[in-house]
């Protein structure tokens, strides 16, 4: 079994921009490239974990969610980095599209996601990370015997100034995901596993 870093897409990797429903939405955040390098060469398998609630909410078409993954994967290739899996929850117990309004495991801070990960990727969650801009993010770390990061891009530094009482705080706060990155190489030791 390997250990991961489950990371939150928009805010954290690429920019929020709300409800993102095109590829042509995709900007990636300074410098997250050079953490995704960072991680990669720690020998940590990359797995994105992410909620999509537009689609339940009627916001994105159900079948923009593999074109956009596509997308995001083809440029991710590009800056030579590969993950090792990409998971999305497009429920939401308050949405407006029948097949996807509900309740679910897979929806953050649920383990649904990094279970299914963990099972299929032959992952080590207990030696894993999750790395967000979100309570949820954090919470999903905790739920699931991880490391949680809060990164302050995105969404972060507004849910760090009024952070949830009912959630569990950050093991870390970093201002963003190569700050992020740099903490996970020091704490595996800088480098490969081999």
């Amino acid at each position: 079994m390997k250990p991961a870093v489950f990371l939150d897409r928009d805010g954290t990797v690429n920019v929020d921009v709300g409800y993102l429903c095109h590829p042509d939405q995709i900007t990636l955040l300074s410098r997250a490239i050079e953490g995704l390098r960072l991680l990669r060469d720690c020998a940590l398998e990359l797995v994105i974990i992410t909620n999509q609630a537009g689609v339940a909410r009627g916001l994105i078409p159900p079948e923009q969610l593999p074109v956009i993954q596509r997308a995001f994967l083809r440029l991710m290739r590009s800056n030579g980095i590969s993950f090792a899996g990409y998971y999305s929850c497009p429920h939401h117990p308050e949405g407006i599209l029948p097949g996807y309004r509900r309740a679910c495991d897979c929806r953050k801070p649920a383990p649904g996601l990094v279970l299914q990960a963990a099972r299929e990727l032959d992952l080590d969650v207990q030696h894993s990370y999750v790395v967000g801009d979100k309570p949820s993010d954090v919470q999903l770390a905790h739920n699931t015997g991880a490391t949680g990061i809060l990164v302050l891009t995105g969404e972060g530094r507004k849910h760090l100034e009024n952070y949830p009482g009912d959630c569990s705080p950050p093991h870390m706060v970093c201002d963003d995901l190569y700050e992020a990155a740099r903490w996970i190489a020091a704490r595996e030791g800088g480098s490969s596993r081999g």
